[in-house]
């Protein structure tokens, strides 16, 4: 599956809000890519969600288009992200939902959740589910998505997604998407092809697409690049 299909009737709120809840102190730039990763999904609307000010400028001065909120409260929201650059939110409203980085722990505490839940861990933060890596990938990412009642986007060669069902092996992505940030723009890209699950969309179908879109524009990126960054492949998103 590619981005959603445009109607003639669509408006930037049909088309979906993402919220993108990412960055910090140490780790700024990945709010940067984390929220132009969901401005290239399915999403009409993106909102930043926090409250430090130096991170909303940094944001707004690359996106514009970009809103930025300081809390989920009385705030439209079709989907949301956290974790990229070890965001963290005290309390997760029972809608799609991107885990990432450190907040994949979080993934513990969220039980009875009707939304789909997704975790997006490479092998390294498999250590935040207490999981240690070991076996076949496929096998890993399928113990843990029956374990947690979630969708695993299990990152590194041949990505992995899995649920309690069924898995995708990814075998578009080369070692060009083993850049640091790569995984950012990758979560707001999933959320905001999440935003589409309110209009019946396969969550799996949906994660799964996302996958094979960053992919893509990681090897048309490495056509031009001898050296990807996470920023051409920000870039490249555009064009596929």
């Amino acid at each position: 599956m590619s981005r959603r299909k445009l109607s003639p009737v669509d408006n930037k709120y049909t088309r979906g809000v993402v919220a993108v809840c990412a960055g910090s102190k140490k780790y700024p730039g990945a709010a940067i890519l984390a929220v132009g990763g969901a401005r290239r999904g399915n999403a009409g609307y993106v909102k930043f969600l926090s409250s430090n000010s130096a991170l909303i400028s940094l944001v707004i001065s690359e996106f514009p288009d970009v809103v930025p909120i300081s809390s989920l409260t009385k705030e439209r929201v079709d989907s949301l992200v956290v974790g990229p650059g070890a965001s963290t939110l005290a309390s997760i409203p029972d809608l799609p939902l991107v885990l990432d980085g450190a907040a994949i722990a979080k993934v513990k505490t969220l039980t009875k959740r009707k939304s789909v839940t997704v975790i997006t861990p490479h092998e390294g933060e498999l250590k935040y589910l207490g999981v240690k890596f070991d076996g076949s990938r496929e096998e890993i990412a399928r113990a843990i998505a029956t374990k947690f009642g979630v969708i695993v986007v299990l990152k590194g060669n041949e990505t992995i997604v899995a649920d309690s069902n069924r898995s995708f092996t990814d075998r578009i992505g080369g070692p060009e998407l083993a850049s640091a940030g790569t995984g950012d723009v990758l979560a707001g890209l999933i959320a905001s092809f999440l935003t589409a699950v309110k209009d019946g969309g396969n969550a799996f179908d949906l994660v799964c697409g996302a996958i094979s879109l960053h992919s893509k524009a990681g090897r048309q990126a490495a056509k031009k690049f001898t050296s990807v960054t996470a920023l051409e492949l920000l870039e490249e998103l555009r064009n596929v």
